[in-house]
């Protein structure tokens, strides 16, 4: 069964809706962004830095879902 983008948006969907792993996803890939901006190492390159915004982006996209919840379409 092939993924098609409507089956993977469906998946990331279902991902953010749940709360819990919403949460628990969005900490483990903003942990490793964070130790990227906070350490000066020797080898980090421009690329290393993209993927750290990336990566710690996401993550905080995630997280921010996680604790905001499901809201209404709506406002009566």
């Amino acid at each position: 069964m092939p993924v098609t983008p409507k089956r993977l948006r469906g998946w990331l969907l279902r991902l953010v809706l749940r709360r819990g792993v919403s949460i628990t996803l969005g900490l483990l890939l903003l942990t490793p962004a964070a130790w990227l901006l906070l350490g000066d190492y020797r080898w980090e390159t421009p690329a290393t830095d993209g993927l750290g915004l990336i990566v710690g982006a996401t993550g905080a996209a995630l997280l921010f879902a996680g604790i905001g919840g499901r809201r209404p379409d709506w406002i009566d």
